[in-house]
């Protein structure tokens, strides 16, 4: 399988050179680490938010850092969490004195690495609270995780928690806000083909020429289903009825829309599935307040998308249209 790499074992460190190099008046990286954080922190007067995960699913996480998201991010390999070091230098780097929220997506070793890196940073005397994302409706445990995955609505998360933090909240208030988005999104996600891990360099699972993974998770995890190939309506049906089922909005419900590519779908596809997807809200009287189409959270180069509904008020339709401005995402 044909990459633009060098060697394998450099990929990850390579493209976080790469970023800011691309970002070099938003972006720095700390020494020695896999760790990116804004060129202009630690913001004082503010509470820091960070995140973190395995590389392979850009602009996931450091495209979000920048006014109004992320304050730093940590790498780790591709599918890999970050180390509890790494860790532990993204929350001392990004604390300003005001606290620091962690928003870490449900697998066992992002989990469990900030749990300890959090541990560390408090008998420093950091300030520091957590939310756990777990917005894949598709299963409740999987090879990775105890629980949901936590998957593409983890975006809006960063961008509410994010722009309360920009507004000067405290930190208990900007961890209701994250764990509100949090209770009121859902995402699932379809596979037409496999991804290729560049150490690999083959496909990471078998898919024929006719079968697709519905419910399949962002490191190739399995789904709830392998089954013949269907068209992108039917597809769109399936994982809107999914996400739907489990959100169990009322009619009249305002809602915001993620359809999210995976790395190797065209945009033109991903247009179609949120035409469908729009039809579909519709059909259960739900109103769509905005509408988000690309590539937010990817799986290298996967082809297939996920859909993600989120529930929003007043304040959180406020705090999605408040300013960001970031490498991946940007609100005027």
């Amino acid at each position: 399988m044909k990459k633009l790499i060098n060697d394998p074992d450099d990929v990850v460190d390579e493209m976080l050179e790469g970023m800011v190099a691309a970002h070099p008046d938003r972006l720095r990286r700390l020494p020695d680490t896999q760790v990116l954080v804004r060129e202009d922190g630690p913001v004082e007067g503010k509470v820091a938010l960070v995140s973190g995960g395995g590389s392979g699913h850009e602009p996931t996480h450091g495209g979000y850092i920048g006014d109004g998201m992320l304050d730093g991010a940590a790498a780790g390999d591709v599918f890999s969490s970050p180390t509890a070091d790494e860790f532990e230098a993204l929350i001392d780097a990004c604390d300003a004195g005001e606290g620091v929220l962690a928003v870490v997506k449900n697998y066992e070793g992002d989990v469990m690495n900030f749990d300890t890196a959090i541990e560390l940073a408090e008998m420093e005397g950091v300030d520091v609270a957590e939310v756990v994302v777990d917005d894949d409706v598709a299963v409740e445990d999987s090879l990775y995780t105890s629980g949901r995955r936590g998957v593409c609505g983890t975006i809006l998360v960063h961008k509410a928690a994010g722009a309360k933090a920009a507004e000067g909240a405290d930190l208990d208030e900007v961890q209701r806000v994250a764990q509100k988005v949090i209770d009121n999104v859902g995402t699932m996600g379809t596979a037409l083909t496999s991804c290729v891990t560049p150490e690999k360099g083959e496909p990471t699972f078998d898919l024929g020429d006719d079968e697709i993974e519905l419910g399949i998770g962002i490191h190739g995890e399995p789904g709830t289903e392998r089954t013949e190939t269907m068209d992108a309506d039917a597809i769109t049906e399936e994982l809107a009825g999914e996400v739907l089922a489990d959100l169990d909005l009322e009619a009249g419900q305002e809602v915001v829309t993620i359809v999210n590519g995976m790395g190797g779908t065209p945009e033109m596809e991903l247009f179609v599935v949120n035409r469908r997807l729009q039809e579909v809200l519709a059909d259960h009287d739900l109103e769509t307040w905005d509408a988000w189409v690309g590539e937010y959270m990817t799986s290298l180069d996967m082809a297939g998308c996920s859909v993600t509904v989120c529930a929003v008020d007043d304040e959180l339709k406020d705090l999605l249209a408040a300013p960001a401005d970031t490498p991946a995402l940007t609100v005027r």
